[in-house]
């Protein structure tokens, strides 16, 4: 059984070019609920945790400088099947390869700054929920 639970950050080239709005009305439109979400800027301590693994790829010190220049949207979004359709909707981690009307290929700009987190499996999606929301936060 899937999971109906996962997890994505608006990034914050998104964030700064103004794309909340969009890419949340996009969310919503495919039918996930948005039950957490928070406006915030990433220390430093916090990306280089949250990107744990990843610290031996050669891109880790710059997704993390990348990660924390500015606000982020962190949100927890419900769905059957939520891991896998997030995934199809924002598309190929190069926007240049994003499926058209995907999230990545509508706003992204690069691989870096390709718009948005999507979780991975539904293990990281509770992981990755648990580090930026609390049991309360959730509703």
């Amino acid at each position: 059984m899937t999971g109906i639970k996962t997890f994505t950050i608006i990034k914050p080239l998104a964030v700064k070019n103004g794309h909340i709005g969009h890419i949340l009305a996009i969310i919503n439109d495919a039918g996930f609920r948005i039950t957490a979400l928070r406006f915030i800027h990433m220390r430093t301590d916090d990306a280089k945790a949250f990107y744990e693994v990843h610290k031996e790829r050669p891109f880790y010190n710059s997704l993390v400088e990348s990660m924390t220049s500015g606000p982020v949207v962190v949100a927890i979004l419900e769905k059957d099947n939520a891991v896998e359709d997030y995934r199809k909707l924002i598309g190929s981690t190069n926007p240049a390869d994003a499926a058209q009307r995907s999230i990545r290929k509508l706003y992204g700009t690069s691989v870096e700054a390709n718009a948005v987190h999507g979780s991975d499996s539904d293990e990281n999606a509770d992981v990755e929920c648990n580090f930026f929301f609390t049991k309360q936060d959730r509703h």
